[in-house]
């Protein structure tokens, strides 16, 4: 069984953060992803398994090699949610600004 993780939680490691705007150039082999950083190929590949099992990452077998793609469909899913989240704080912004105006403007 699949275990599945939170998508913002594994966006939240700066080095996992770096392996997705590599993939984001295109896809690249745990190897060639290790190259970029100062920590062994284990550290790395536990950085590409949490990444792949909220499903940021794809693999694709070729030939022997493993070559692993970022999912637009699932970043596109977490620009979506930011989205909505930046609707809301501009509301909540909208409003204090209503409020801060209304207290300006009983002072005078």
């Amino acid at each position: 069984m699949e275990t599945r993780r939170d998508v913002f939680q594994a966006i939240a490691d700066p080095t996992r953060r770096a392996i997705i705007l590599l993939l984001a150039v295109g896809s690249m082999t745990p190897n060639a992803l290790a190259e970029h950083f100062n920590s062994s190929r284990q550290a790395v590949s536990k950085h590409i398994q949490i990444l792949t099992e909220c499903e940021i990452l794809t693999q694709e077998q070729q030939g022997r090699e493993i070559h692993y793609h970022l999912n637009s469909q699932k970043m596109k899913e977490i620009e979506k949610w930011l989205d909505q989240f930046k609707q809301l704080l501009a509301q909540r912004f909208d409003q204090l600004d209503d409020v801060l105006q209304k207290l300006k403007s009983k002072k005078k």
